[in-house]
C-alpha cells in the first residue's frame, strides 16, 4: 500500500490539525477523497516544498546576507588601508597586529559564506527547475491517462466535452526520415538524389545534413539550415546543400557615376574594405563625380579541333576568318537565343590542332551557357564539310575563363570599361589626407613599375579584385570570374597645372550578368533591385548587365582611389589594426 493510499485511510478522522501546514495537508486529502466518489481520477498529491540554503539562517534572509556583505567589504578596505601604510613605513607585510588577524579572519569568513550562499542557491533553482519540469511532465501523463479513461469527467472541467488529442512525440515523419537517412549512410540512396525522391528541398537538405555529420562523426553545428529557399537553387545554382554561408553586406556610397547617385552593396569579411571604399566615393562625390564608357561587349568561348595534317587545320581556320562566310556563321550561332549575336571569330593554330575564339553578345546575362550552344551549333554545321574534323573539346582554353590570361588582358572578355575621375586638390588634402605628387609618384612605383617587375598579368593596381569580388558576391555573379574581371591598370596623372589629380582604371574583361545564375536569389535579387539593374530590361536587352560592369568599374575606381591614398600617408596599418582589431591598442603594434 503506497503511502497516500494509507494517508487517505488513517486520516478519515483527524485530529484538529496545530498548524496551517497540517490543515492544508488534511484539506488535499479530503478533496482527493471526494473527488474519487465523484468517479474523477486521483489527483496527485503536491510535492513538499525543497529545502532552501536561507532556512538555517538564524536571521532572515536579506538582514543575514547585509551584515556578511558589509563585514567583507569593510574588512577588505581595512586591510588595504593597513597595507598601504605599511608600504609606505617600510614595515613588513608578514608583521601582523591582533586586529589585523582578526579582520583577515573575518575576510575568509564572509567570503566562505557568500560563496557558499550564492553557489548553493544557484545549484538549488538549477535543481528545482528540473524537478519542476519533471513533475509537470509526470502531471500530464496522469492527465493524458483521465482523459482516456471512460467516464464521468473531472470535477475541474465545466462542461464533457473531448479535449484535443496531442501529437505524439514521435511524428511519423520524423520515423520515415530516419530510415531515408540510414539508406544514405548506408549507401543505398545516393544523396544526389535526394531532392527528386522526396519531392521537398528543405527536408532533403535536412536528412543530407544529418546524414553527413553520422558519416563524418563531426557536427555541422554553426551552418545555418532554416531560414533559406532551398527550391529557388535547384538545378542551377549548388547541388546536395546542406545549408548556406552567412556573409555580411555592407554600402559604400553613394557613389556618383555619370550623372546618378548608387549605392553600392558589397559582400565581405575584411575589416576596413567597405570603409575604405566609402571614403573614395566620398572623394568622387565632392570633385563632380565619375564618368565611365563602355568599350565593348563579347563573350567568348573558344572550342578545339583537331585534324590529321596541320595543313587542313589551317584550311578551316582560312574559311572561318574569311569575311564572306562571317554572315553564314553568324546565322548558324543566333539560331542558338533571341539575345546571342555572334560578333568575331578569330582562330589560332598549333601544329594540326585548331582553337577558334567565338566573341558574342549575350543580352542582360553573363552569356557562357549562352555562348556555349551558339558554338556547338556551328561545330555541326562545320562538321558536313570538314567531316575529317575531331572535336576534342567545346572549350579548349582560348576562351579564357576563371584564369589569368593575355588574351583576355589584350581583347577583352564580357564588358571591356574605362572610368576615370578629376579629384581636386583640397579634396586629395582634406578628405584622402595627401598629395597629388605623392600619389602620382606612388603610382608609378607601384601599380606600375613594381608590377612589371612582378611580372604580373592584367595587374597594374592597388587591389581591385578587393571590390570586383565583395560586389560580385552581393550581386550573384560567379566569384570564380573574378580572376579575369579584376584585370585593371590604374593610372593617375596630375592635370591644371598640378593642382588636380585625374585617376582612372581600365578593365578590359569584367564579366557580369543581371539574369540568371545567382542573380535569382532573393538576397542577391534585393542587391541588384538597389542599384537599379535586376533582372534583363525590356527595352533595350542587355544594358542592364552593361550598367552594373559601370558600376563596377566605378566602385574599383574608388577603392583603389582610397587605398593609394592610405599607403601614401602612411595609414594603412594604423587603419586596419582599428577596423580588423579594434580591441588591440595600436599604439603597442609597432613596439611588439
Amino acid at each position: 500500500m503506497d503511502t497516500r493510499r494509507r494517508n487517505t485511510i488513517t486520516t478519515s478522522k483527524p485530529p484538529l490539525p496545530s498548524s496551517i501546514t497540517n490543515l492544508h495537508q488534511m484539506k488535499t486529502v479530503v478533496d482527493n477523497k471526494d473527488i474519487r466518489k465523484r468517479g474523477g481520477g486521483p489527483l496527485q498529491e503536491q510535492p513538499p516544498r525543497s529545502p532552501k540554503a536561507s532556512d538555517a539562517l538564524p536571521l532572515p534572509l536579506y538582514l543575514t546576507n547585509g551584515v556578511f556583505f558589509t563585514l567583507f567589504f569593510s574588512v577588505a578596505y581595512f586591510l588595504l588601508h593597513r597595507w598601504r601604510e605599511k608600504i609606505r613605513s617600510s614595515t613588513p607585510l608578514h608583521v601582523v597586529t591582533l586586529s589585523e588577524i582578526a579582520a583577515i579572519v573575518s575576510l575568509i569568513a564572509s567570503f566562505i559564506y557568500l560563496l557558499g550562499f550564492f553557489g548553493i542557491d544557484f545549484v538549488q533553482s538549477v535543481s528545482t527547475r528540473e524537478d519542476e519540469n519533471e513533475n509537470e511532465h509526470h502531471q500530464f501523463l496522469i492527465e493524458e491517462d483521465d482523459r482516456k479513461r471512460p467516464g464521468p469527467c473531472p470535477a475541474s472541467l465545466d462542461d464533457c466535452t473531448t479535449a484535443p488529442s496531442l501529437p505524439p512525440l514521435i511524428t511519423p515523419s520524423s520515423e520515415e526520415d530516419e530510415e531515408v537517412i540510414k539508406s544514405v549512410v548506408s549507401g543505398s540512396l545516393p544523396s544526389y538524389s535526394l531532392e527528386s525522391k522526396l519531392g521537398d528541398c528543405k527536408r532533403a537538405a535536412s536528412i543530407r545534413r544529418e546524414a553527413l555529420q553520422r558519416m563524418a562523426g563531426r557536427s555541422l553545428d554553426g551552418l545555418p539550415l532554416e531560414g533559406f529557399d532551398y527550391e529557388s537553387i535547384l538545378g542551377q545554382c549548388c547541388e546536395m546543400p546542406v545549408g548556406y554561408v552567412q556573409i555580411p553586406v555592407g554600402i559604400a556610397g553613394p557613389l556618383l557615376l555619370d550623372g546618378r547617385e548608387y549605392s553600392v552593396p558589397m559582400a565581405t569579411t575584411e575589416g576596413c574594405l567597405i570603409a575604405s571604399t566609402n571614403r573614395g566615393c566620398k572623394a568622387i562625390y565632392v570633385s563632380g563625380g565619375a564618368t565611365s564608357v563602355l568599350l565593348q561587349d563579347a563573350m567568348t568561348r573558344a572550342p578545339v579541333v583537331r585534324f590529321g595534317t596541320a595543313k587542313r587545320a589551317s584550311e578551316l581556320k582560312f574559311f572561318m576568318e574569311d569575311l564572306n562566310n562571317f554572315d553564314t556563321l553568324a546565322h548558324v550561332f543566333n539560331k542558338s537565343s533571341r539575345f546571342g549575336r555572334l560578333q568575331k571569330v578569330q582562330c589560332a593554330i598549333a601544329g594540326k590542332n585548331l582553337y577558334m575564339r567565338f566573341s558574342c553578345s549575350t543580352g542582360d546575362a553573363m552569356g557562357m551557357n549562352m555562348v556555349s550552344k551558339g558554338v556547338q551549333n556551328v561545330l555541326d554545321f562545320l562538321q558536313a564539310d570538314f567531316p575529317d574534323m575531331d572535336v576534342i573539346g567545346i572549350s579548349g582554353n582560348f576562351c579564357s575563363d576563371k584564369k589569368p590570361a593575355a588574351v583576355n588582358w589584350i581583347e577583352g572578355r564580357g564588358k571591356s570599361v574605362v572610368c576615370e575621375a578629376i579629384i581636386k586638390d583640397e579634396v586629395v588634402r582634406n578628405v584622402l589626407k595627401t598629395t597629388v605628387p605623392a600619389l602620382v609618384e606612388l603610382n608609378m612605383l607601384k601599380n606600375l613599375t613594381g608590377s612589371a617587375i612582378a611580372g604580373s598579368l592584367g595587374g597594374f593596381n592597388a587591389h581591385a579584385s578587393n571590390i570586383v569580388s565583395a560586389v560580385f558576391i552581393a550581386t550573384g555573379q560567379d566569384p570564380a570570374q573574378n580572376i579575369e574581371s579584376s584585370h585593371c591598370i590604374t593610372m593617375m596623372e596630375a592635370v591644371n597645372g598640378g593642382k588636380n589629380l585625374h585617376v582612372s582604371v581600365t578593365m578590359p574583361s569584367i564579366e557580369v550578368g543581371t539574369v540568371g545564375g545567382g542573380t535569382a536569389l532573393s538576397s542577391q535579387s534585393a542587391c541588384l533591385n538597389l542599384l537599379g539593374v535586376k533582372g534583363a530590361h525590356k527595352e533595350n536587352p542587355g544594358s542592364n548587365a552593361r550598367l552594373l560592369a559601370t558600376i563596377v568599374a566605378g566602385s574599383v575606381l574608388a577603392g583603389e582611389l582610397s587605398l593609394m591614398s592610405a599607403i601614401s600617408a602612411g595609414q594603412l596599418v594604423k587603419s586596419h589594426m582599428k577596423y580588423n582589431r579594434s580591441s588591440r591598442d595600436i599604439t603597442k603594434v609597432g613596439s611588439s
